[in-house]
């Protein structure tokens, strides 16, 4: 099966399946986008939370407290 374009709005039509050719560019494009956006928040969300670890960990060495995790 070859496709020819005659013009750039036979091209768009895609020979009838626009809507699913473009749709999937679409998803594709918006995953692309969010991905290293998702990871660099998940990032940031874990080294904050490693850092309030160290430093409780930390304070619980100053202060001789034993005992185990927090409820």
């Amino acid at each position: 099966m070859t496709i020819h374009w005659n013009s750039l709005a036979d091209f768009l039509a895609m020979g009838g399946y626009a809507l699913y050719v473009w749709g999937s560019f679409g998803v594709t494009l918006l995953l692309l986008l969010l991905e290293p956006l998702l990871l660099s928040r998940q990032r940031r969300a874990l080294l904050a939370r490693l850092a309030r670890q160290i430093e409780a960990e930390r304070h619980e060495r100053k202060t001789g407290a034993a005992g185990g995790e927090a409820p």
